[in-house]
């Protein structure tokens, strides 16, 4: 089996991945049993600056720092549970230690299988202002759809305020699947929560929606990998081809 490095950039998010990841191997190979995996984070604090300017450069170098700590620890391949950290990870430059599974292709890839048209997406204002998930839908012959300018301030603000330090209410909860009973009005057939964190706070059963968790879809398609019934993935960083 191929040995797992999960690249952490926020704490709540990871530890989900980390826990789905594990639980996979309890369902698939036995009792207490799943694929070496290491962990390692820095914290989001020494990022925010950087995000908060633009600065992709810095925050890549922090993330490519984490995967060399992962690539001396063992591991074969690395995962990101961070969507928006990939608008940095997605920079030209030096390829990273270890190749890596993209976590908006895998999201993008389930959205395909099951023939999703048009899917809407909640992150980070980074993020879903950002063109990561335009493009790797669009790859595949789906529209997309982020909330209007205003709810895309309080999705935001939910997940810095709220989700990344593990507080989650349910006026939050009400107002995202507001948010996304919006999407469905604009044709959307799929919602994907592409924070991390936001599968901790809307469950399939209140969202309006189908939904894509990208949290367990990368936790599970990294499992596929570890225990060999995916190829190993070649991404290192940088744009997609």
């Amino acid at each position: 089996m191929r040995h797992l490095g999960i690249l952490a950039h926020s704490a709540e998010g990871v530890a989900l991945c980390f826990r789905a990841f594990c639980q996979e191997g309890f369902r698939n190979i036995g009792p207490d049993d799943h694929p070496d995996v290491t962990l390692d984070c820095i914290p989001l604090a020494r990022s925010m600056p950087a995000w908060d300017t633009g600065d992709h450069e810095a925050i890549r170098a922090i993330l490519a720092e984490s995967v060399r700590r992962l690539a001396r620890a063992g591991a074969d391949f690395f995962v990101c549970p961070d969507n928006t950290a990939h608008l940095a990870l997605e920079l030209p430059g030096e390829d990273l230690e270890l190749p890596g599974l993209h976590i908006a292709e895998v999201v993008a890839d389930r959205a395909a299988r099951d023939e999703r048209e048009r899917v809407g997406v909640l992150g980070t204002r980074y993020l879903m202002d950002g063109p990561v998930y335009p493009r790797v839908l669009a790859a595949r012959g789906m529209g997309f759809e982020v909330p209007e300018p205003a709810d895309r301030e309080i999705v935001n603000r939910v997940i810095f305020e709220e989700l990344v330090n593990g507080v989650f209410t349910e006026r939050a909860r009400q107002e995202y699947a507001r948010i996304i009973g919006g999407l469905a009005e604009r044709g959307c057939d799929a919602v994907a929560l592409v924070c991390t964190e936001i599968p901790l706070l809307v469950t399939p059963d209140v969202s309006p929606l189908p939904t894509l968790d990208s949290t367990r879809l990368l936790a599970r398609a990294a499992f596929e990998v570890a225990v060999g019934h995916q190829g190993p993935p070649t991404w290192r960083g940088g744009p997609l081809s």
